[in-house]
């Protein structure tokens, strides 16, 4: 298998901004419209083209990744193999820190991908999993991440990443056949492990935001009744009101 990498002269870690430059390099010095070029360098050209379209594109290059670096794993010896979790490990990369949270959250390795998460959401304000893997991978491996994170208490960030899969649902004309266990898990969560369970600040985040995920009329009041309690405890009795009000409307 070719490396695409390799042709673009691009690091494996490099970002789409790197990929998109080196492609446009490549193409003034081999596009068959800058002069005469032998069948050479019409072939150089293609494989830059196939290079550029696979590794522009996220799905592609997960899959182009996978694939090629378990080749790569498979051609090295014993004494001499390909390690695919220290590599991704020295890789401070958005995309290569996704993959690692999903590569230890499927190898054993719990608490590495729920601390790498958690470290993730809160040095980089743009994060976002979804970004880098398919709509099937996303939804079933967050789903799991999710549930790792309510294991240990971290509600709040479960809620997050919760939010984030419904969202990204309702973005698309079908739903995924999974995606009734994902709302049903996640309005177990709001009613049980929020209020009363992480500080009154996230908890009103929280139930700002499952006001926007269309969980139904019964579940909205559910929240907005939360809100009026604890805005109330707060010593907002003006904005508590306005929510008791919402609520029973």
């Amino acid at each position: 298998m070719q490396n695409f990498y390799k042709v673009l002269g691009v690091r494996e870690n490099a970002t789409l901004a790197e990929i998109k430059r080196a492609y446009r390099e490549k193409v003034k010095i081999l596009h068959p419209d800058t002069g005469d070029k032998d069948s050479a360098s019409s072939e150089k050209f293609d494989e830059v083209v196939k290079a550029y379209r696979v590794l522009s594109d996220a799905r592609q290059r997960s899959i182009f990744d996978e694939t090629f670096f378990v080749k790569i794993r498979k051609s090295y010896s014993t004494e001499d193999s390909f390690d695919y979790y220290k590599w991704l490990s020295e890789r401070t990369d958005d995309e290569s820190r996704a993959k690692f949270i999903f590569y230890t959250l499927m190898h054993q390795k719990e608490d590495e991908a729920v601390a790498e998460f958690k470290r993730m959401q809160m040095t980089h304000a743009d994060f976002s999993l979804k970004d880098w893997f398919t709509r099937e991978d996303f939804m079933d491996y967050g789903y799991i991440l999710a549930e790792e994170l309510v294991i240990r208490g971290e509600y709040y960030d479960a809620m997050i990443l919760l939010e984030q899969i419904i969202k990204m649902e309702y973005s698309y004309t079908y739903f995924y056949i999974f995606f009734p266990e994902v709302i049903d898990f996640t309005v177990n969560i709001l009613k049980k492990n929020i209020e009363g369970v992480i500080n009154d600040e996230l908890a009103l985040d929280v139930f700002e935001r499952a006001l926007d995920l269309n969980l139904g009329k019964a579940n909205d009041s559910f929240c907005l009744n939360k809100m009026a309690l604890i805005y109330k405890r707060l010593g907002d009795s003006v904005t508590a009101d306005i929510c008791l009000r919402a609520a029973n409307s």
